[in-house]
């Protein structure tokens, strides 16, 4: 789950980054269908016994599918703008296929998180979302969620726009950045209401998990087996808590909590962050180019802090283009990073980087977590998320300019959903995936979603970054491969050692 802090505060830049170690061209307004009708699959819409008559046409479509590059096929899903109105406007969701290498079984949907994540580019690289075993007997589909990427999109800012945006001074210290900041955030609103008003007030989860099961029906299946990483766990369980009995196999990996608003997630990914950066100063301290130079984490941490105070003062140089990098972009670089342990050592290189003055890898970093092209165009990922929280995760408090906010603050549209627990009664076992250190979906939401399932497994990992799944975990991988494929969970509770660090270098 990628979401940027409302205001970055010198004791939550602390938490967030140092963890005090005490523990394509510019996008148009999005395009809605009038009603058409829908090419029609009768064998496929016997499939969806109960769907309401009429959605009969939605689910009883039939996918056009025409190759899209080496062994992909694409096609578009047809689904109503809004489920209350099925006979109103339309909508595409973009979908794509891998088929299944081996002798088949059915189809493998899997969501990237996000929200605002694209189902299409992530099946682009199969193995790091299905292992060659799963992939042999299933076929891997991706899709883009309503407002996503291929799929009808959701606008708001420019190009050029976000570039300023995202290099907005976060840890605002006089009146006129504390009013500058707000500002931004209300812009960002007002433009997604006048590129994509219509739009908005359907962008919810729930809606997205319907979509789900459309696509469940137009893929010929009687059940859906899934695998959500980040906020596709969320997606996930909202879907079995629709559709209990449309189930076959969902693994959630890098859980979030369904019963937590905006600000509880906020808070969580602070100190998600926090023990994330704590545990990459343990291993830096291990190599040789790592750039704090002791084996304190204290030392290091006011080391950094200094280096941040400096940059909020003056942006770091940029060898890559005409950008500075802000101490928001220096934060971002960082919060990227930690995603991954493999992108540790690039990390060490970052901040060395850094510490000299040049802060070209911390921008590409933070280009990298926001979806920032070569050719500085953007993905519309951070567009596509603000619309989906806004509506699922609400804020608790009055605006308030001097504690920060965020675009949810003054979103034209009122939230559609309420924050409660997902139970899923009647779904079969559902494996529920946690890593102890994971920065963006802290464990504490993967215990808190498993218990609240009424069906769901806990299966936890000892580790570092953000999901466990295909990360390098052979324990990880065989309880996940086993369940999709002979849908055999592992016990409530089971446990999966952390990987061997490689050799000091």
């Amino acid at each position: 789950m990628r979401r940027l802090p409302r205001v970055i505060t010198p004791a939550l830049a602390g938490l967030l980054i140092a963890g005090l170690a005490a523990t394509a061209q510019p996008a148009q307004a999005a395009q809605l269908s009038p009603p058409a009708p829908v090419a029609r699959n009768a064998q496929v819409a016997q499939t969806a016994p109960g769907a309401p008559a009429a959605l009969a046409a939605y689910y009883g479509q039939r996918l056009a599918w025409s190759a899209c590059g080496g062994a992909y096929q694409c096609a578009k899903l047809k689904v109503p703008l809004d489920y209350a109105k099925p006979a109103g406007d339309r909508i595409d969701i973009a979908v794509t296929r891998l088929r299944a290498t081996g002798r088949r079984l059915g189809s493998v949907v899997i969501n990237p998180g996000g929200p605002g994540g694209s189902g299409i580019e992530a099946a682009k690289n199969a193995d790091a979302f299905l292992s060659p075993a799963v992939r042999a007997r299933y076929d891997l589909v991706g899709f883009d969620p309503r407002g996503v990427g291929a799929s009808t999109a959701v606008r708001c800012f420019t190009d050029a726009q976000l570039d300023a945006y995202y290099a907005i001074d976060r840890t605002p210290d006089t009146a006129f950045e504390v009013k500058n900041l707000d500002l931004a955030q209300k812009q960002f609103a007002q433009a997604c209401k006048a590129r994509s008003g219509r739009l908005l007030p359907h962008l919810g989860t729930p809606d997205a998990a319907r979509d789900m099961d459309v696509l469940r029906a137009a893929l010929g299946e009687s059940r859906l087996t899934y695998v959500g990483f980040s906020y596709g766990t969320f997606l996930g369980a909202t879907y079995a808590d629709l559709f209990p009995g449309k189930v076959r196999a969902l693994v959630l990996d890098g859980a979030m909590d369904p019963t937590r608003t905006g600000d509880e997630v906020g808070t969580g990914q602070s100190g998600g962050f926090g023990v994330a950066f704590d545990s990459f100063l343990r291993d830096c301290f291990r190599h040789a180019d790592c750039p704090f130079r002791t084996h304190k984490p204290s030392a290091a941490n006011t080391k950094l802090e200094a280096l941040l105070k400096r940059v909020d003062k003056a942006p770091l140089r940029n060898e890559y283009d005409g950008r500075q990098a802000s101490e928001s972009i220096a934060i971002t670089g960082i919060m990227s990073a930690l995603y991954s342990e493999s992108a540790w050592p690039v990390l060490r290189q970052a901040l060395a980087d850094a510490f000299q003055g040049d802060g070209t890898r911390l921008l590409l970093l933070a280009d990298l977590y926001n979806e920032r092209r070569a050719d500085g165009t953007y993905a519309n990922s951070f567009a596509a998320q603000e619309a989906v929280d806004c509506l699922d995760h609400p804020s608790t408090h009055k605006p308030d300019p001097r504690n920060g906010t965020s675009p949810c603050d003054y979103w034209p549209v009122r939230r559609k959903t309420s924050v409660r627990p997902l139970r899923a009664d009647g779904a079969p076992t559902i494996l529920v995936i946690g890593t102890l250190r994971d920065p963006a979906t802290p464990y504490k939401w993967a215990q808190a979603l498993a218990s609240q399932l009424s069906s769901g497994v806990l299966l936890t990992f000892d580790g570092d970054g953000h999901t466990a799944y295909r990360k390098g975990s052979a324990c990880v991988d065989r309880y996940v491969d086993r369940y999709l494929l002979t849908r055999t969970a592992p016990a409530n509770g089971a446990n999966c050692p952390k990987i061997k660090p490689a050799t000091s270098r």
